[in-house]
């Protein structure tokens, strides 16, 4: 398959923001408030010190995505970038996608210079895709993941009663 990565742009934003609601309702079942996914693509896609977007390409379309954000080590004096909202439409996965789009990640890093790793979270009963990353050489690390959402934060559509 004729794949072409590159870095993605505001044209993109709305085939990314579909991708990141079908993973969302695919791997933790959860249905996305669109307005609020599109205008979080959008703001990433105009703010490059919020991370960046990786396209994949078949055919003039766009077939997978992910997204790059950062986190500073001072144990490290590098930077992590972290691997997320991976998602290769259904017709298009295991044929290498996401391998071409993490080798492009990591050709990235080091032409940047200061990445000093890659993480990211999968969710737990992905086997899949945990089997996927560990083929690429990533490993399961001593940390678990923790979050506390700020009051009001709404991110998923109303659930009828």
């Amino acid at each position: 398959m004729q794949v072409i990565i590159r870095k993605a742009v505001l044209a993109d934003a709305v085939v990314i923001t579909a991708f990141n609601q079908q993973m969302a309702l695919e791997t933790e079942h959860k249905e996305l408030i669109p307005e609020l996914v599109l205008a979080g693509v959008h703001s990433l896609l105009t703010n490059p010190a919020y991370g960046f977007y990786l396209v994949a390409e078949h055919e003039e379309q766009v077939v997978g995505s992910l997204m790059i954000t950062t986190e500073w080590s001072d144990w490290r004096n590098g930077v992590f970038w972290w691997v997320q909202s991976v998602y290769v439409q259904p017709k298009s996965r295991r044929q290498g996608i996401y391998r071409k789009l993490y080798a492009a990640v990591k050709a990235l890093a080091t032409e940047q210079g200061n990445v000093c790793g890659f993480r990211l979270y999968v969710e737990k009963d992905n086997q899949q895709a945990q089997q996927t990353y560990r083929e690429l050489g990533m490993q399961i690390t001593d940390y678990l993941l923790y979050e506390e959402m700020q009051a009001g934060i709404r991110y998923l559509k109303e659930q009828a009663s």
